[in-house]
């Protein structure tokens, strides 16, 4: 078994997939260095596994999710500049071949997350 990473994101002020929000995954091993973006779809989730393959590695990486132009997009009433705007969530990878899964629960003044399944 190959292990995996994905992820989603919900609104829950709004009770709903969070749809269009552009997600980086970054790997912060030494220098910060970019490896893809990605957009949230209808369900609030990414397509394809965000890592996966030969490209899935332990080490630690980091999600940043553009939670500002959403929450701008959204028409969320609220002062500029936002509360949130780019959520990093620095995480670590042990496991090669496990799933990993880090969804985001966003509202305007708030977010959580965990290591779901």
């Amino acid at each position: 078994m190959m292990g995996r990473l994905t992820t989603h994101v919900l609104d829950t002020a709004a009770g709903l997939p969070a749809a269009g929000i552009l997600i980086e995954l970054w790997s912060v091993e030494d220098q910060p260095t970019f490896i893809s973006s990605h957009v949230t779809n209808s369900d609030g989730r990414v397509d394809q596994p965000i890592l996966e393959g030969d490209a899935f590695q332990t080490g630690t990486y980091e999600l940043r999710f553009f939670a500002g132009a959403y929450l701008k997009a959204s028409g969320v009433s609220q002062a500029e500049p936002f509360f949130l705007d780019v959520i990093p969530l620095r995480f670590g990878i042990s496991d090669a071949e496990a799933h990993y899964h880090v969804p985001l629960l966003l509202s305007p003044f708030g977010y959580s997350t965990y290591r779901g399944s």
